[in-house]
């Protein structure tokens, strides 16, 4: 999906660390590029209308439980039902590894999914290469992203088509893919959280933004919503935030050519984009991405003119984001604008449920917060079919 209005947003001709890449990548710098200041992905008026009507019908427990994705096993999900609906959680997500075939895995989702008032987003990582939750006779293996973004653009979109029609038949409306991220020649591998595991599509942001433009319609148009990761990107990070409590990228800045694959991405029409929990101080010297308000809200929002779903990257286990406790964690991350908060682990959703319950009672502000996060993650879901009004 591409909108037809275009916002005007120069990228600055330097390369930042681009100059000492390897000769692939010592190239003029990236043309700037112009992103679209797009509406929320997928909200048409009668589906805004519904949307609407669904936020003023919730009381304040339910719009705080839409704010929560909460992680279970895939290999025994159904343990997770009970939360969904004493919770009224926005979406599960399916952690692990599993060869557990198509149709087991279809009936644990359908009574997942049934737990709700709002049926829950359900998601995974269905990547390829090192990450690829669903595995087996039924999921065959992927190649990785820096190997299909090698590949022809036909390749890339025909694998993704034919993997996004294996996850909708089970019942995924969520794949936490495509990863943005660019991760440059010189750093490959040493790149701990994306090149050593080659997850990238590419060294060259212009590249891995036409992949961009490739997956996420491939995607969506089999029904599968996708997630654009990690914003403002990885790429250039020596340390994984799932281990350390300290990764820092220090060229990202407002003209970063590598925000041309979110760009990218969310004027192909990408319904989400996942916020990283790593520092980025030439945006915010305060505090990590997931709770800072001028990188969700002032970049991604107001610069970029995303209008979608904001998704968080692991909020419970990550390292990185246990700087505060676990619900002051979803508080921050709503706060600066995000909607949807992730945690792999199950026993976070209550301490997170209660902590932005409480929050909303003692500030009107942030009670509207709620409310218009809300409507992101229920506009997403009525753009996968579990959100409908009579």
């Amino acid at each position: 999906m591409r909108n037809p209005r275009r916002a005007r947003w120069l990228i600055a001709t330097m390369v930042l660390g681009l100059a000492a890449c390897s000769p692939r990548a010592s190239s003029p710098a990236p043309e700037a590029f112009t992103p679209s200041a797009v509406p929320v992905p997928g909200a048409s008026p009668s589906a805004v209308d519904c949307v609407t009507r669904t936020v003023a019908g919730m009381s304040l427990p339910e719009r705080a439980g839409q704010l929560l994705m909460i992680g279970t096993p895939v290999g025994s999900p159904l343990g997770l039902g009970r939360t969904v609906k004493q919770l009224h959680l926005g979406g599960i997500f399916l952690a692990g590894r599993s060869t557990r075939p198509a149709a087991e895995l279809k009936a644990d989702i359908a009574t997942l999914t049934k737990a709700g008032t709002v049926p829950p987003l359900v998601a995974l990582d269905q990547e390829g290469g090192s990450v690829q939750t669903l595995k087996g006779k039924d999921f065959p293996l992927l190649p990785s992203a820096q190997r299909l973004g090698d590949g022809p653009s036909d390749k890339l979109r025909d694998t993704v088509r034919q993997s996004a029609r294996g996850l909708s038949t089970i019942g995924i409306t969520l794949n936490l893919a495509p990863v943005a991220d660019t991760v440059p020649d010189d750093l490959g591998l040493a790149n701990p959280p994306i090149g050593a595991f080659r997850r990238q599509y590419g060294s060259d942001p212009k590249k891995v933004a036409a992949a961009m433009t490739t997956v996420v319609p491939a995607f969506q148009d089999e029904g599968v919503l996708t997630v654009l990761k990690h914003f403002p990107g990885l790429g250039r990070v020596r340390a994984n935030t799932d281990v350390s409590a300290n990764v820092v990228d220090a060229q990202a800045s407002a003209t970063d050519p590598y925000l041309e694959p979110f760009a990218a991405g969310i004027e192909a029409g990408s319904t989400a984009v996942m916020i990283a929990s790593a520092r980025y101080p030439r945006l915010d010297r305060s505090t990590i991405a997931a709770y800072s308000k001028p990188i969700i809200t002032g970049l991604l929002r107001d610069k970029l003119g995303f209008q979608g779903m904001v998704v968080s990257d692991d909020l419970g286990a990550a390292d990185a984001a246990a700087i505060v406790a676990v619900g002051e964690r979803a508080v921050r991350f709503v706060a600066a604008g995000g909607d949807l908060t992730l945690t792999i682990r199950p026993e976070d959703a209550e301490p997170m449920a209660e902590a932005l319950i409480a929050e909303a009672k003692k500030s009107p502000g942030f009670a509207a917060r709620v409310s218009d996060a809300a409507r992101h993650v229920l506009t997403a879901k009525a753009r996968a079919g579990l959100l409908s009004c009579s």
